[in-house]
């Protein structure tokens, strides 16, 4: 999110006001009955929404088909419960939701409710009777991964082999992970058999136990699957009133654009406690999406970012406590997955993952307490070619919100660029990739520090009302060569940055084809503020996240939906992913506005000649080759959603894509190595304990053979010349 830097309490005070006027209003009824919890939370947040939201809706059969469309999505998204006259029956109120919102009433969720209730019964039996018998995996038959493309199935008979292809999936996917793992364990050291067994390799079996044959394997596939669908559906039959009604409302939420939700109380101490990072576990941020545990973001200096495996999109689909049996957490609340996730300092957890590619991965990781100060900016200085070249990674836009004399992201920049100045660096890249955005303020403060006074940003309200943020510091802090470093993960503020710095051509924006594209504002609400002293008994009620701003770049264009282009654009394993504002549920559209009055830099870089010269030597580097070779492996991957039934074509597949995971793992070793060092200031202020400095300078480990810094290094070299 991107939150302007400002006292929020006056802001919020007002709103409230509104809210509580109009709600007191809404809620007064003639027969003096006091309204359902329900009633007051769907009434009360579209008065929010109606009232707050930077492009409210209409409440009409418009609105009630995008709220039907998305909650038939999110209440079976894999399509493995409703069967088509199932969905016949709540099509009747396709355009009846806007009437009953506004009657107080819930007959569709009600229904929807109930309908699942029943089929999760059924298919509690249906699991466990097909799982009670062995697959053949010598048929050849096929299964449709992609559950979209995937009709709701017609009756009994069509779920039915829907389930068993579904289940036959799950087992023959467990089964290759195991044969992976024994082979593993033949190709090991003789020396390493006798050894016990590593989490890497916790499948295989041990010296002291015999090969498992195909047979033993699939039963014990059938198991984990059948224990994974037992906690699966214990997990739905626990599903109360209160998190079906939370659902609801988020969904209704999510349809006036894809960051707009509603936080149920527990769900808004969730959210805060992850805004801290402040735990002992593995250092990653999850979310929940389509039934499976995806890794939002590692925190920086974590366990997690330390380890090196895990990455961001990657699915958790199973849990393991040390050399325990993995636990499956597929269909789990985020909030349940974490209780297994994190843990005590210095405990193992073993993670299996699913890879965006379809590939699966178990990655140990020893728990730590997460570093709170490692989510700093921090910088360190290349040596190439005699010449000394700056780096400074900003893993997000942070400031102290309440004023409670904390940290902000600008200052802290500052301060990077003041010791990197000191070291004589010649040129510098700022590394935004994976920078999610935060504050505003702090961004219009960033860019000033690398250009003279002027406009950064525009921002525009719901109601029209454009404002030109600017900084107007003239001072430049650093004026030589810059290459800002983004990804389709770079997003908000790191897209206001990035595109400052494009639109005064005082640098060359590198990485992806575009950023993100997030370019809006959202304000957190508390409800509860909201309702008058009548309405007590429902609370607590919750809290509204909505979009309030939308921002504009200095040439006038938003740099929602579309995001920030790339000057020179470089191969990125991302690349095939379908990720980005774009890809989003009702995404506020890109549009443009008046330009500001800006200058643009005086002495701006030769693109033309940079971008010549990059893309030879992309071209011409075999990381690059590799990589590119990969990304279009896992894009035809994940195009071809049909995957087969049989273990020896399923198997070949995989080992197909594990040869060209192992060509680019080879060609990124082979590499050469940028010359990392930690700044003189550093150094002195650690007073030279070798341990302090080489702690502090750890973020660069994994840095050292990133073939994206590389290419940056090699632009500036370009501007040099």
């Amino acid at each position: 999110m991107s939150f302007p830097r400002l006292k929020v309490g006056l802001y919020a005070f007002l709103v409230t006001a509104v809210f509580v006027l109009a709600s007191y209003r809404l809620f007064r009824r003639a027969d003096s009955a006091v309204p359902s919890k329900d009633q007051v939370l769907i009434g009360l947040m579209l008065q929010g929404l109606s009232a707050q939201h930077y492009q409210p809706e209409k409440i009409d059969d418009a609105f009630s088909k995008r709220v039907f469309d998305l909650y038939l999505k999110h209440l079976d998204y894999r399509k493995q419960f409703l069967r088509a006259p199932d969905v016949e029956q709540l099509r009747r109120y396709q355009t009846a939701i806007d009437d009953e919102v506004k009657r107080g009433s819930h007959e569709f969720l009600d229904l929807s409710t109930r309908l699942m209730a029943e089929r999760i019964k059924e298919m509690q039996g249906l699991y466990r009777e097909i799982l009670a018998k062995p697959f053949d995996f010598t048929v050849d038959e096929t299964f449709q991964t992609d559950f979209e493309k995937a009709p709701f199935p017609a009756d009994k008979a069509a779920q039915r082999e829907q389930w068993r292809k579904l289940l036959k999936f799950e087992t023959l996917s467990r089964v290759s992970e195991m044969m992976e793992a024994q082979d593993k364990a033949k190709e090991a050291k003789p020396n390493a058999a006798t050894a016990a067994p590593s989490a890497a390799n916790a499948n295989a079996p041990t010296a002291a136990e015999p090969p498992r044959t195909p047979a033993q394997m699939e039963a014990e596939a059938r198991k984990r699957v059948l224990k994974y669908y037992d906690e699966q559906f214990t997990e739905f039959n626990d599903i109360d009133a209160n998190e079906r009604l939370a659902t609801y409302a988020n969904t209704i939420a999510n349809t006036y654009d894809p960051h707009t939700e509603y936080f149920a109380p527990k769900a808004k101490e969730d959210f805060d406690y992850e805004m801290t990072g402040r735990f002992e576990g593995i250092g990653a941020t999850l979310r929940e999406k389509e039934g499976l545990i995806y890794v939002d973001d590692i925190v920086p200096g974590s366990a997690s970012a330390r380890q090196g495996e895990l990455k961001k999109g990657d699915a958790i689909i199973r849990v393991a406590q040390g050399q325990a049996e993995p636990v499956s957490i597929e269909g789990w609340r985020t909030a349940k997955a974490v209780t297994l996730i994190r843990g005590k300092k210095g405990s193992e957890v073993r993670l299996t993952v699913k890879k965006p590619d379809g590939s699966t991965k178990v990655i140990p990781i020893i728990r730590d307490v997460v570093v709170v100060e490692e989510k700093y900016a921090q910088s360190s200085v290349i040596n190439d070619k005699g010449q000394k070249i700056g780096y400074l990674r900003l893993p997000g836009f942070y400031a102290d919100f309440n004023d409670n004399g904390g940290r902000s992201s600008s200052d802290d920049v500052k301060k990077e660029l003041a010791k990197l100045n000191a070291e004589g660096v010649k040129g510098l890249i700022v590394d935004l990739r994976f920078n999610g955005g935060g504050s505003l303020t702090d961004a219009v403060s960033m860019a000033g520090l690398f250009m003279e006074s002027g406009p950064m940003v525009q921002v525009r309200d719901g109601q029209g009302r454009t404002q030109v943020l600017t900084d107007n510091d003239p001072h430049v802090q650093y004026s030589g060569p810059l290459v800002v470093l983004v990804n389709k993960y770079s997003a908000s503020a790191s897209e206001i940055l990035a595109a400052a710095i494009q639109d005064y051509r005082r640098g060359v924006v590198m990485g992806s084809t575009s950023t993100y594209g997030k370019g809006t504002v959202q304000r957190i609400f508390d409800l509860d503020e909201a309702l008058p002293a009548e309405l007590n008994n429902v609370k607590p009620i919750g809290s509204l996240k909505l979009t309030t701003q939308k921002f504009y770049r200095v040439n006038g264009g938003s740099t929602q939906f579309k995001g920030v282009m790339s000057d020179i654009v470089v191969p990125d394993l991302y690349s095939y992913l379908d990720e980005g504002e774009k890809e989003s549920d009702y995404p506020l559209k890109w549009d443009e506005i008046q330009p500001a009055r800006y200058r643009p830099w005086n002495t701006p870089p030769a693109l033309a000649k940079l971008q010549a010269n990059s893309k030879a030597r992309v071209a011409s580097n075999p990381s690059f080759k590799v990589m590119n070779e990969m990304v279009n492996s896992m894009r035809k991957r994940k195009d071809e959603t049909i995957v087969s039934l049989k273990l020896s074509t399923y198997r070949a597949e995989q080992q197909q894509s594990k040869a060209i995971s192992d060509r680019y793992e080879a060609a990124q070793k082979s590499a050469t190595a940028l010359a990392f060092s930690p700044l003189t200031a550093d150094v002195r202020a650690l007073g030279g304990d070798t341990v302090k400095v080489n702690r502090a300078a750890r973020f660069t480990k994994n840095l050292k053979k990133d073939i994206t810094i590389g290419e940056a290094v090699a632009v500036i070299q370009d501007e040099l010349k």
